[in-house]
């Protein structure tokens, strides 16, 4: 059976629906980063999506082809992340064209550098596309208060919110920064979902 990155960390994809902390160890992801609203058909984000899904199955597929990587296992490929802010202000105040985003999918960490460098090469090869704009990327995310929102995206201000009401109960303050940011796990898909019951785990840094 195929590794499940969802139900072997269920504290990191499966939290409840209230506000809780966790301590989130460094993980690698494939990553594109862009601007502006997400949900403009032509716009930035959904062309992230093509290049990330291209590049995160190349890897799962490398068992079928001549590439090698040490220590692969079968495994499921991640939902879809995101971390997201505003030059203006916090995500949950700004205007949508004000985005900034990076649109990302957890690696398993048996790839590598030249694993990753491997698939580029690899799927531009194969799709005749051009992926220079995804990266290898290494977050380090740390001590967080997260959330399961259940809900449309609109509505996610309310559940920071309650967010923030916990952490400052906790005695933790928010810590977003340059290096950490409102961060998103989409585990549905919009496409398929009803937006009342569109689940996405929610997850801000404190300190």
């Amino acid at each position: 059976m195929a590794f499940d990155f969802k139900k072997e960390y269920k504290e990191f994809y499966l939290p409840p629906a209230k506000p809780s902390v966790v301590d989130v160890p460094p993980m690698n992801y494939v990553a594109v980063r862009g601007k502006g609203n997400p949900n403009d058909e032509g716009g930035e984000y959904k062309a992230s999506l093509e290049l990330l899904y291209g590049i995160a199955f190349t890897i799962k597929m490398s068992k079928m082809g001549d590439h090698r990587i040490k220590g692969y296992f079968d495994y499921v490929v991640p939902p879809l992340e995101g971390l997201w802010w505003a030059d203006n202000g916090e995500v949950d105040d700004a205007h949508k064209e004000d985005f900034q985003f990076i649109s990302m999918i957890r690696l398993p960490d048996f790839v590598t550098q030249e694993d990753f460098d491997w698939a580029i090469a690899e799927a531009t090869r194969k799709k005749k596309k051009d992926f220079s704009k995804v990266e290898f990327f290494h977050y380090e995310e740390g001590r967080c208060v997260q959330c399961m929102h259940i809900g449309s995206y609109d509505m996610e201000p309310m559940t920071i919110g309650k967010m923030k009401a916990f952490a400052a109960q906790e005695g933790l303050s928010i810590a977003i920064d340059e290096n950490r940011r409102h961060h998103e796990i989409y585990l549905s898909d919009p496409r398929k979902t009803a937006a009342d019951k569109l689940k996405t785990v929610i997850r801000y840094p404190v300190k």
